[in-house]
């Protein structure tokens, strides 16, 4: 999956900018459903555990990430509850 290698890569660099998550989330929904954005946030949460154990100097890009893709999935879950 394109997404993950995407998130990989900016939490080793240390930043991403809002405009990538947004559109990475919606990447994912287009290729695989919301299962698929609630499978990124099941794979970020587990990495963090792993990220904490080591200290890692970018654990804070992982939470950012985790934070958009459970907003993200309340915001799907809103707006089709609404219709």
């Amino acid at each position: 999956m394109r997404a993950l290698d995407t998130i990989a890569e900016s939490i080793r660099i240390g930043h991403v900018h809002p405009t990538v998550v947004l559109n990475t989330l919606i990447e994912v929904e287009n290729e695989n459903g919301l299962n698929g954005v609630r499978h990124v946030e099941r794979h970020i949460e587990n990495g963090m555990q792993s990220l904490k154990q080591r200290q890692h100097p970018h654990l804070i890009v992982a939470e950012k990430w985790l934070g958009a893709a459970r907003a993200y999935l309340l915001t799907q879950a809103e707006r089709k509850q609404a219709v």
